[in-house]
């Protein structure tokens, strides 16, 4: 199928499921849709499966977006819970588009959780509660993480019960995008089609025992932990001059942390010296990097801060990254913070997915798992990149179930195709944007495309107060530097953690003294139900609550003692 016409299905309101090779352009096709969507000021949620890929789309993680946190089983009182918290309610019952990039990695029982979820909120009995939903993925990749007993179709996302319900049409994308390179193109669709033909065997042989002084020039891809820590640590030991240390400062539950620090690409401790090859694991866009971008150290600030260098000459002071786990309450359980970076002479073909790299040396020779040669091998865009150093039989398989599903998702793919008629998408598209109460008026949208660039041009105001965030500052000291009021930053913390939960701001968070106080004050000025105490949403104001409290906090503290409370 082409963009053109995935991109037009999508435009309908159909569910959707988006998929094909890698580099065949799912990404962006889903970005033109929300560019789509948000003009036109429809509520969309960008999400995906992990941490690690949402930080692709800009957007959070389908567990912490819908609530479901780390739960397995979500009862009746979960979802009544669920409901009283109001920034969770508000965006579920807002919502009228969900997108989940990666879904390979997402497995059933949580895509489950997820319907399980929105028809509560949505008060409907169809799929997702009847919102669109939209899958993007490519089950070739490696596959959901699971009991060591569960089998692929224990695992799959389209084996659930949700994805039957959803009944998304298939767009299965065939143009590449990635992949100048039609040897490597062809290498990896016959490996999808479990066809590997003898002249693609004779030239993966051929690259077989490149020089080793490719390694200088670009990361070694390996399949087991122990072979990129023996490859990172000798080329660190060969440079001169000082080790620094830089650890990750974690909080929260252990058991929740370790799940951080298998998932995290950035390293808990991470040795550097100048002169060391480093890879950014996180996108930051407004810090022009994004998760594969390849650097040298090149210096260390009085602070112990890392300055690098990219290819092109540009440097960079690297910031603290953070993530985290929340539970169904959006209540940071758990956070890990560190430079987004790792020692890039190696890395394993599983944190290398999801990363486009103009060239790589690739050991395969102990392969033990289906599909990591697909997904090492599809990080690259032609072969002049490819320096192979090891393979053996399994390194070009792919999971069995994988690969009955794709056929079947052609299949239904080239029926979409067939039925694809441009105006009766376009009628659709006209209808689905009125259902979800978008403006539709081609002046109106048009004044709106111009009110979103204008946006973009100029950095909102809460963003530049997050760079202070993220270097660890008080409000009262951000607001000094920024000559901003306390309580306009107040408001700045308030809706960054609204729009970017995973970022901690547990420092910002009032004494527990302060917190009981307000609770206290708050619960009596409801109980006398006195409605000229009230707003209009039966919510009391900081106002009254500033008055009663003697005015001895200050509105800025009330402020933010209301949110973490959850009021």
């Amino acid at each position: 199928m082409k963009q053109s016409t995935a991109l037009a299905i999508l435009k309908s309101g159909r569910n959707v499921f988006v998929t094909g090779s890698a580099g065949s352009g799912k990404t962006y096709i889903i970005n033109q849709y929300i560019k789509f969507l948000k003009e036109r000021r429809i509520p969309v949620a960008v999400t995906a499966s992990t941490g690690i890929a949402a930080t692709h789309m800009n957007g959070m993680t389908i567990h912490a977006w819908s609530g479901i946190g780390v739960r397995n089983h979500i009862s009746k009182n979960d979802l009544i819970s669920m409901r009283e918290k109001k920034y969770l309610r508000e965006k579920l019952q807002q919502v009228k588009v969900l997108i989940i990039d990666e879904i390979s990695m997402l497995h059933k029982n949580q895509l489950n959780l997820v319907n399980k979820v929105l028809k509560y909120f949505k008060e409907s009995d169809r799929a997702f509660g009847s919102i669109q939903i939209v899958f993007c993925g490519d089950f070739f990749q490696l596959p959901p993480i699971g009991m060591p007993t569960e089998m692929a179709r224990d695992k799959f996302a389209f084996m659930s019960s949700a994805w039957l319900e959803a009944s998304p049409a298939i767009c299965y994308l065939q143009e590449q995008h990635r992949q100048k390179d039609n040897r490597l193109n062809q290498i990896l669709n016959e490996i999808r089609d479990r066809q590997i033909g003898h002249e693609s065997k004779k030239y993966l042989q051929e690259r077989l025992n490149t020089p080793e002084v490719a390694a200088n020039q670009a990361p070694v891809l390996y399949t087991h932990n122990q072979d990129v820590s023996r490859t990172n640590n000798n080329y660190l030991n060969q440079l001169e001059g000082k080790m620094q240390l830089l650890k990750a400062k974690t909080k929260g539950n252990k058991k929740l942390l370790e799940l951080l620090k298998k998932s995290v690409r950035a390293p808990e401790k991470i040795y550097l010296k100048i002169g060391a090859k480093v890879m950014f694991v996180k996108n930051n866009y407004e810090m022009n990097y994004v998760n594969g971008s390849l650097a040298e150290v090149v210096n260390f600030t009085a602070s112990g801060a890392v300055l690098v260098a990219f290819e092109d000459g540009r440097k960079l002071e690297v910031p603290i990254e953070t993530w985290s786990i929340e539970d169904e309450m959006g209540k940071v359980l758990a956070s890990y913070s560190q430079v987004p970076l790792r020692l890039a002479w190696a890395i394993t073909v599983h944190k290398s997915q999801g990363m486009t790299l103009d060239s790589a040396v690739i050991d395969l020779s102990k392969t033990f798992e289906k599909g990591q040669g697909y997904v090492a091998l599809s990080r690259l865009k032609d072969m002049n990149g490819l320096y192979l150093i090891g393979i053996n039989d399994k390194a070009l398989e792919v999971d069995d179930l994988a690969y009955k599903a794709d056929l079947r998702f052609r299949e239904l793919s080239m029926h979409q195709v067939r039925l694809a008629e441009p105006e009766e998408l376009q009628r659709k598209s006209d209808l689905f944007v009125k259902y979800c109460g978008g403006i539709t008026d081609p002046v109106s949208i048009k004044q709106y495309q111009q009110k979103l660039l204008e946006k973009k041009k100029n950095k909102a105001s809460h963003l530049i107060s997050l760079d202070y965030i993220k270097k660890g500052y008080s409000a009262a000291k951000i607001a000094t530097e920024r000559g901003l009021a306390e309580s306009t930053i107040i408001g700045h913390i308030i809706k960054i953690n609204d729009q970017f939960p995973e970022y901690d701001i547990s420092a910002y968070c009032p004494d527990d003294s302060l917190l009981k106080r307000v609770k206290n004050t708050y619960a009596t000025i409801l109980s006398e139900q006195d409605a000229s105490k009230l707003r209009e949403d039966g919510k009391v104001s900081s106002k009254v609550l500033f008055e009663a409290m003697n005015q001895e906090l200050s509105y800025p503290q009330i402020r933010l003692a209301l949110h973490f409370l959850g009021i």
